[in-house]
Formats: structure tokens, sequence, C-alpha cells
């Protein structure tokens, strides 16, 4: 790729932004409010992450903000891209010169971190694809047409139809590209990449500078020769303080000024990171004392930072975020065979396996066992309600990617949750029946056809229950190692005030609200009532002495405490609970993305 010397000049001045920073500076918190969003108390030895920096980027330039590990980049990049809330920040970022309005200026910026995720099994092109569709008006032509002009653009054509993988990729985002930010920022694009590819993203991004016009700023690690040449500012930090903003034979003069002399062959720039704290002179005192004094009133006036709010307009209706989130679930959900593929499979297995464990227990007098068949059904609820929180991990990652997406504006959050249930319903139906249909008849479990058709809808209703509770969870924990201890735990919890292990009566009053907010509970009693009640259950002998039946099923199920009217309403009370889980995890995630955004 060649560099371009055509300069951009754009008509339309509201196009192009320049970002400063005046006497900025940010603090370690010692306690943040989560509610009020400020900081309280101060750490040990006052940690400032950034003193006083002053900075500009321009559009039309690439600005590098360098420096030795702790310098503060990233930090200085988060504050740009308004990641971090105005409330923790002392000093000044300005927008054309007006104080930012961080939630707006998510929508007309880019920024692309190291750990950008990504769903592995979609390929390029799809992911391209499904972003376009998210964030562009115009329709499924637009879309694709901004698609196949950004593969080319990127120099992806070759592999657009090749699935991403599991591995971090390194450079530009394409989701971040496609709705044409003014503003790119970029947490080390090149870190990771050989000297070849890293020159290309460079060249990539000084030609965006230059012939669009864009404002861009990046984060960089060890740059090449080539490299550090394409930038037009460089911003050297130590410490959190400003080293040298600026060109680069600048760079090197104060570096001879300060009595340093470049070696041959040695890079410039790693050569002023190398002897950066050197450099630093010592701040003023008085101006330590202006920090530490604006952090004191930043903590009294929580609110002086108030900025006018804007409304976010999103691209599509809710019907069409719904529609494209849902294809996309689709993709993911058939090309991840530890989801798909492996789940019907072992459905099916375990309904033979345990089918010729139990196998007609119930139909034969002499050999029927009241015992063995209400263990295959706690079997059954114990296997169902475990086997889908496999997709724990899956969600942990999909919660990073919404995170990202809603916080630019994509689509709603209520979209998602909607579009997740549509797209589980009918694959945790094609599971659930292949798990009913061997094992329901090979039991010998009540043979009509309206038997078998309520416990597959038993079952179905179990699946669809645990996938809301490891959905609503996901949405909680901090990462898969927490998430899989803390569902473990509750599910062993579930199981223990069943009902079966001990009867509702022998538990303690103090732990009887865990006995109704179980998720075997309901089902179990479906089981049971779908077997030994109605007119069958009182024709239906359970036990019997010297051939005389001293126990009919609607007896038994009496015992047990349990109405033929529980068989519908506890339905009820497990869609209940898929509702309530998933409205519980639309609220967690509405919280999160709505804490982010202020």
């Amino acid at each position: 790729m060649e560099l371009p010397t055509k300069e951009y000049y754009s008509d339309d001045q509201k196009d192009r932004y320049s970002i400063k920073t005046k006497k900025l500076s940010y603090e370690l918190c010692h306690q943040f409010d989560e509610i009020k969003r400020v900081c309280w108390g101060k750490p040990p030895n006052n940690t400032y992450i950034l003193k006083n920096v002053n900075c500009e980027a321009r559009p039309g330039e690439v600005m590098a903000i360098a420096g030795p590990s702790g310098a503060g980049k990233t930090t200085l990049l988060d504050i740009l891209a308004g990641k971090i809330p105005p409330s923790r920040v002392l000093g000044h970022v300005l927008v054309n010169d007006q104080t930012m309005n961080a939630k707006h200026f998510r929508r007309i910026s880019g920024y692309v971190t190291q750990d950008e995720a990504l769903f592995p099994f979609l390929t390029v092109r799809e992911t391209l694809m499904y972003s376009a569709r998210l964030k562009l008006q115009g329709g499924f032509k637009m879309a694709t047409a901004r698609v196949s002009e950004l593969l080319k653009e990127l120099g992806l054509e070759h592999v657009a139809n090749a699935r991403i993988g599991g591995e971090s990729r390194r450079g530009i985002s394409g989701g971040e590209k496609l709705h044409d930010p003014a503003v790119l920022l970029l947490d080390e694009p090149t870190s990771g990449l050989d000297s070849t590819s890293a020159l290309h993203v460079a060249l990539l991004l000084k030609s965006m500078a230059t012939t669009q016009g864009k404002t861009i700023a990046l984060t960089i690690h060890q740059p090449g020769f080539q490299i550090i040449e394409l930038f037009d500012q460089i911003l050297l930090l130590s410490n959190g303080i400003v080293v040298h903003h600026g060109a680069l034979h600048l760079l090197e003069q104060q570096l001879i000024l300060a009595g340093h002399l470049v070696p041959p062959h040695v890079n410039v720039l790693e050569f002023a990171i190398e002897v950066a704290e050197t450099l630093v002179m010592d701040i003023v005192e008085s101006e330590v004392k202006d920090v530490e004094q604006g952090y004191e009133h930043l903590s009294r006036n929580p609110n002086q930072r108030h900025v006018e709010k804007h409304k976010i307009c999103y691209c599509n209706t809710r019907f069409m975020e719904v529609l494209i989130l849902g294809q996309r679930f689709s993709n993911n959900i058939f090309r991840t065979k530890q989801l798909f593929v492996a789940r019907m499979i072992q459905a099916v297995l375990v309904g033979f396996v345990l089918g010729t464990i139990f196998t007609e227990v119930s139909n034969d007098p002499h050999r029927f066992k009241l015992k063995n068949q209400v263990g295959f059904f706690a079997f059954s609820l114990t296997f169902l309600l475990s086997s889908t929180t496999d997709g724990l991990p899956t969600y942990l990652q999909e919660r990073r990617i919404l995170m990202r997406e809603t916080l630019r504006g994509a689509y709603r959050i209520s979209s998602y949750i909607i579009a997740n249930t549509f797209v589980f319903l009918p694959f945790l139906l094609t599971v659930a029946l292949l798990y009913a249909a061997p094992v329901y008849w090979i039991v010998g479990l009540r043979r009509e056809i309206d038997g078998f058709l309520y416990f597959s809808l038993v079952v179905w209703m179990v699946l669809l229950m645990s996938n809301s509770f490891v959905l609503c969870f996901s949405a909680l924990v901090p990462d898969f190692i927490i998430g899989t201890y803390l569902i473990a735990g509750l599910m062993g919890s579930f199981f223990l005030f069943s009902g079966y292990f001990i009867s509702r009566e022998d538990i303690p009053w103090y732990w009887i609200f865990m006995h109704y907010l179980s998720l075997f509970k309901y089902p179990f009693e479906c089981f049971m009532i779908n077997e030994y009640g109605g007119e069958q259950g009182k024709k239906r002998c359970l036990v019997s002495v010297e051939g005389q039946c001293i126990e009919y099923g609607d007896s038994f199920l009496m015992q047990q405490g349990l109405k033929q009217s529980q068989k519908w309403s506890n339905l009820g009370v497990m869609l209940g609970f898929i509702i309530g889980y998933r409205f519980f995890c639309f609220l967690v995630l509405w919280y999160r993305s709505y804490r982010t955004r202020c």
C-alpha cells in the first residue's frame, strides 16, 4: 500500500473533530460510589495515573501515544473515548472546543481495544455484514455495498469467507469502521503482528487520516522505524506526565538538549521511552496542590459535571433488530458443535441409556417399584437442569460483545433478550423431543399420547427454565469460574429443597422459601401428577400385598400433598420463572450499560 499524499478537506466541518485535553488528571480511587459515580477517599501516596495532561488530536492526523509500561497510555485513551465517567476525571476533555458529551461522542467515534471480542464461528464477511445491518440505515443493499467496499479497503477480500476463529486479532476492527466514524481510537493496534502486517496497519491508518480527514489516536508499543515516520504527532508519557507532545524531529531535539545522544541504528522513540523518566521535570508543588484541591472539590460536588443528555436514536426498528440478532444467534448456535451437535447427541444417548436402566419398571406388577420410578423423575431433572450450564462461556463472550455494541447504540438490550429467547425456543424443543421420545416409551411410562406430549412439554419447559437461569447469572457474574461455582451451588440447593430428599413439612421454616424457589419442585410434581393422576390414577395400583392393592395412584398423590389442578398451575409457575429470569437479566444488562454510559 502506498502512502497517499492527497490531503482531505471536508466542506462539512461537523464531520471533522479535534479532541483536546486541558490539565487532565486522573487518580486511583480508594472507594468508588457506584450509585453517585464519584470517588470517596484517597489511596496511599496519592496515586495519580495522569497528571496535568495537555494534548490535542487533530483531524487529518495520526497521534501516537507512547511510553513505558504503567505510563497511563490506555487510561488516557479510555478517557478520550468516553469510557471513564467524567465525574472521575479532573480537567477538561473538549471536542471541537466544546465539553465532551460522552454518550454522543461514542456514537460518532470508533474505539478498538486490545481484547476486541468477536464471534469466532462467523466469517469475516458475516461479521461485517451483521454489524453493518445493525449500525447503518438504508437496508440490506446498502449494508452489502458498504461491506464490499470495506473488505476491499482493508485488504480482506481473500479471507472474506474464512471464519474469525478463537485467536484474538489485532488491527482495525471492521465493526468499528463500518459506520465510518470521524474519530478512530485504537489501543496498540500493531501488537501481536509481524513487522509487515504492523506496517500495513499503520499505512492504512495514515491513509484514512490523510484522504478522509479522520482524527486518529492510538497507543503504540515498540514501533519500527518505518511506522513512527507515519505519525504526525507523538505524545510521550512517563508516570502519567507528558514528556513530549509534537513531531518526531522535535523529540530528537529535546533528547539532545537534555544531554542524551541517540545511538546509531536505534529507534528515536524507543530510546526516548527508555530514558523518559530522566526527561520528566519535577512538578511544581503548587500544581500538585491544584490537582488535589480539584479532586476534593469534585468529591464535594459530584453533580458539577452534568452534561446535557442526548436521546439515543437507533438505525433499525425493534422488529428488525430482533430479526438480525436472531439470524446471528442461529448461525452461532448451529456452528458451535459443543452447543448444538453435542447437545443433540447427548440428549439421544442419555435418553436411551436411562431407558435401558429403568426399562419396563412400571408395566410388570411383580417388578414395579415406586421408588425406582420416582428416582427416574429426579435423575431426569438433575440431567436436564445441569446440562444447560455449558452455555455459560458462550453467554459471557456474548456479554462483552453486547456491552460494546449497545454502548455504540447498535441496538436495544431488550432486542437481544427477545432474539435470544426466540432462537432457543425451537432449539431446546428439539433437544427435549430427542430426549423424551426414547426415554418415555422405553421406561414404560403411561402409554397414552397425551401423557407423552405433556411429559415432552415439561422437559421443554425445564430446559427453557434452566437456560434462562444461566442467562441471568451470566449477566451477574464477573467470570466463568465464579459463574460455574455459583450456578452449581444454587442448582444443588434447588435439588435439596425440591421435596424429594426432605418433605415440605420437615423443612425448617427459615428455609421454606427455598422450597418454593426450587427449579426442581414444580417439574418434579408435574411428572408425578402426569404419571399417577387423572382417571387412570384412580385405577392404577402402585403397591399390593398378596394380590390385594393397598395404594392407588390418586392416594399416593394425596399423600404427597399434590392435586390434579397443579398439573397446569405448576406449568404457569415454570413459565413465570422463565420470564422472570430473562427480565431480571435485562435489568442487569441495562444497568451495566447505563452505568458505562454515565
